[in-house]
């Protein structure tokens, strides 16, 4: 069982710089045994794949439309993925979820949301322009 908690969330201007975090409660299989990954979903859009990391940190992917600008990031001590957001866009816009697949060991990264077991309520990111 894992419980996802984002947090991090807010308003920023176009341009700026945000970081999300999402901290996880882990009962039975150990953190690092789950890729981690972000997801979006835009008012009257449906929900988007942004980035994953695989579970030892090394291997990650992102969406066209964030490469060069976000950046994710695990710190498997702390039971914490993150995910930097930098030179953002008013389309960045949306309510970021943090979401995990048991994947012990792959370095195969899925970016389907039907392929993530748990999720995280959401918080709101709002990029001004």
């Amino acid at each position: 069982q894992m419980q996802l908690v984002e947090s991090g969330g807010g308003l920023v201007q176009a341009g700026g710089s945000l970081r999300v975090s999402c901290a996880a409660s882990v009962s039975g299989r150990a953190f690092n045994r789950y890729t981690m990954g972000w997801f979006r979903q835009a008012p009257g859009k449906e929900r988007e794949f942004v980035a994953a990391i695989n579970w030892s940190g090394r291997s990650t992917t992102y969406a066209d439309s964030v490469k060069g600008r976000f950046t994710i990031s695990r710190d498997n001590a702390e039971n914490t993925v993150y995910l930097q957001m930098d030179a953002m866009k008013p389309e960045d816009t949306a309510v970021y979820y943090c979401a995990a697949d048991f994947a012990p060991l792959s370095t195969v990264l899925r970016t389907t949301s039907q392929s993530f077991d748990y999720w995280g309520q959401g918080t709101q990111v709002t990029v001004s322009s």
